[in-house]
């Protein structure tokens, strides 16, 4: 499921494309905003459902290597450890991922996305992961969960075909494919014998998370032109168009956070955007906007601006 610093950076990407752009519509930009980070729970079911596609094609050529004019004994009993792997079936089976996949329209219906999965199971036949677990001679839900896990890691997240459709698909993905990857993976290690399997929400709590990235939002575009002369008395030196426009937003989104956010801890505002820079700025901005929100920070307390609620969040 989501957290905290993959919400920050949505806000980020938004108000890029917000204040890079001649359109002042807030209203079109939350919107867009909003989409994008629903449509991470789309990427996520996509990537659950590659197991089941792998599944079929497996049993699709065992089954063609049946039909043989002369068929070997390898052909006639055919070794299905992978089709008939227990966490691939609880997938395949799981009524919640079903309903999503239909009620968001989300599957791997069509020749060419069946040719990529043709593809996929090929290079994985030639993989060590499968090479091992197909002829470990051990069995056990155990054992396939331990590769089930190995084979999304080490082949199907990497598979440079899946990377390009997603591409295709959405120009923000690819931000968002780590955290949908690590959303399956942890889906995966919850599956014990014999249940059903549960599919992770989106939200840790939709309506907090919701109201946090909108107010982000909301309140950094209507501080603006406050946040940029705050920013402005503490980079002297600088001219605000030399700086990074992306660490200005940062800069703007920490200063509103700061102040808005009584249940979030200074330090832990002060950490994100800085490490949040360290992926989207350049290699000297963590240092630069650390030095400018440490004084932001001073100045606003003794302004009185930074009032948090509960013990030990003053830091």
């Amino acid at each position: 499921m989501l957290n905290r610093r993959h919400l920050r950076i949505k806000v980020l990407q938004s108000l890029y494309a917000f204040f890079q752009s001649n359109d002042n519509e807030y209203g079109k930009a939350e919107k867009e905003m909003l989409n994008s980070v629903e449509r991470i729970y789309d990427l996520y079911i996509y990537l659950s459902l590659t197991f089941a596609e792998l599944k079929h094609i497996a049993e699709f050529r065992l089954e063609e290597a049946k039909k043989k004019i002369r068929p070997s004994d390898e052909d006639l009993n055919p070794n299905r450890k992978l089709a008939d792997n227990a966490i691939i079936k609880i997938l395949e089976d799981n009524v919640v991922l079903r309903a999503l996949s239909e009620e968001r329209k989300v599957n791997w219906i069509g020749d060419e996305n069946q040719e990529m999965f043709r593809k996929m199971y090929l290079h994985i036949r030639e993989s060590e992961v499968y090479d091992a677990y197909m002829n470990n001679g051990e069995v056990g839900f155990e054992e396939d969960k331990a590769f089930a896990l190995a084979l999304f890691k080490t082949e199907i997240a990497n598979y440079p075909l899946l990377y390009n459709y997603f591409e295709e698909k959405s120009i923000h993905w690819l931000d968002d494919i780590d955290l949908a990857c690590s959303m399956v993976l942890k889906t995966i290690k919850t599956f014990e014998e014999g249940d059903k399997g549960a599919i992770l929400p989106l939200y840790k709590d939709k309506e907090d998370e919701l109201d946090f990235i909108t107010q982000l939002m909301r309140k950094t575009i209507a501080f603006d032109k406050e946040n940029e002369s705050v920013i402005d008395e503490f980079t002297k030196n600088w001219e605000l168009d030399r700086i990074a426009k992306m660490d200005v937003i940062l800069m703007k989104m920490a200063i509103t956070e700061l102040q808005i956010f009584s249940n979030i801890p200074t330090k832990v505002t002060l950490n994100e955007y800085i490490e949040i820079s360290k992926f989207y700025s350049t290699p000297k901005s963590n240092g630069f906007i650390n030095g400018v929100l440490d004084k932001v920070i001073d100045r606003l307390n003794a302004e009185g601006k930074i009032n948090k609620v509960g013990r030990g969040l003053k830091n």
